[in-house]
């Protein structure tokens, strides 16, 4: 199930995010980019839509994942 980003508070989204890129590993190309300016790049793809937020209620897992164009 998606969820809508504006339905959850602040702090859940931004703790969604953190841990999101946290796990995601640390090889992001030549350059190193800091914690919160990961954060911020996938909060502003989550805000205009190219990055959607689902939940799994079977294995009880929320995973961002890149919107696809077949909507």
């Amino acid at each position: 199930m998606e969820i809508p980003w504006e339905m959850l508070p602040a702090s859940t989204l931004q703790g969604l995010v953190e841990e999101f890129v946290l796990r995601e590993g640390t090889e992001y190309g030549a350059t190193e980019h800091h914690l919160h300016a990961k954060v911020a790049q996938v909060l502003d793809q989550i805000r205009r839509g190219e990055v959607r937020i689902t939940f799994d209620r079977h294995t009880g897992t929320t995973s961002l994942s890149p919107r696809t164009n077949s909507m």
